[in-house]
């Protein structure tokens, strides 16, 4: 996957939207509170869904700011340039802030306070599978015609962010952590109102059932990409190309199989059992 970038401690990030000063500024001194709450994942794993879930967590329910406010202002990236310049002063507490930020890269302010990170894992072909069209209409991407090509990349963690497989195990670390709590996008699909349910309790967020019920219907997939405040249609066509196909595709699991083909899905499973087996963790995809 080819993209103009730099490297910063080993990783590469995108040229304009990123800056060594401006992670500098997201690693070393940006200052959390206790109350902010982190929307963490390696990119294409249902970071968008979670920033619906929670804005509408927060405001139990009601849909207001989520059909009002622009999905990437009501949680923004704080490691962006444009986060230090412009987002972070509009935040309105308790702040919610994403990131797709490696474990060793966060915020050392977090781990002396009593803030949050809700982390999304993937199964990592439907990353691939989402990211490969996601280059199609992402304008800092220059499109990529060989599948195979594009797979080496990310499994020699040549992507933005860098490896996948690094990126789960650093954040697993945290797992027994009270400040942190691990979901997949496969549960989300399975069983979104539970899995709402759960992330509550973390949160020490109680709502009622028809507040409950509210923000699942909100953040369904069908009513995101209806919704223009959550499809990233208010996005620039120069940056972002949906003339191409959609930022909000398809909402499924599994859609990797129309792209692998046999080969490269049996490639893929002996790369993944030799980086993760250190883990000793099994994810609810591998289970489906």
């Amino acid at each position: 996957m080819t993209f103009d970038y730099f490297t910063y401690k080993g990783i590469r990030f995108a040229i304009d939207a990123y800056s060594e000063e401006g992670l500098s500024y997201a690693e070393n001194e940006l200052e959390v509170l206790d109350d902010d709450i982190f929307n963490v994942t390696y990119p294409k794993s249902g970071t968008n869904w979670m920033i619906e879930i929670l804005s509408l967590i927060k405001y139990k329910g009601d849909a207001t700011l989520s059909n009002s406010i622009p999905i990437y202002s009501r949680a923004p990236w704080y490691e962006t340039n444009v986060f230090r310049t412009q987002q972070m002063k509009d935040l309105v507490p308790p702040r919610m802030m994403s990131s797709h930020l490696p474990f060793n890269m966060f915020a050392k302010s977090f781990f002396k306070s009593q803030a949050k990170i809700i982390y999304t894992m993937r199964n990592p072909k439907d990353v691939i599978a989402s990211l490969f069209h996601f280059t199609k209409i992402l304008s800092i991407y220059k499109e990529v015609e060989q599948f195979q090509e594009f797979l080496e990349d990310f499994l020699q963690g040549n992507a933005m962010y860098g490896s996948w497989f690094e990126h789960v195990k650093g954040w697993m670390q945290m797992k027994d952590d009270s400040r942190f709590f691990f979901i997949t996008y496969e549960e989300l699909l399975q069983d979104l109102r539970g899995s709402v349910v759960r992330i509550c309790k973390f949160l020490g967020k109680e709502l009622d059932d028809a507040q409950i019920d509210s923000v699942v219907e909100h953040s369904t997939f069908k009513v995101m990409k209806e919704n223009k405040m959550s499809n990233w249609s208010q996005m620039s066509p120069e940056i972002l190309n949906q003339s191409k196909g959609s930022f909000l595709r398809k909402g499924t699991a599994g859609d990797w199989k129309n792209i692998f083909t046999v080969a490269q899905s049996e490639y893929f499973d002996k790369v993944y059992q030799e980086k993760m087996k250190e883990l000793n963790t099994s994810f609810y995809w591998e289970k489906l």
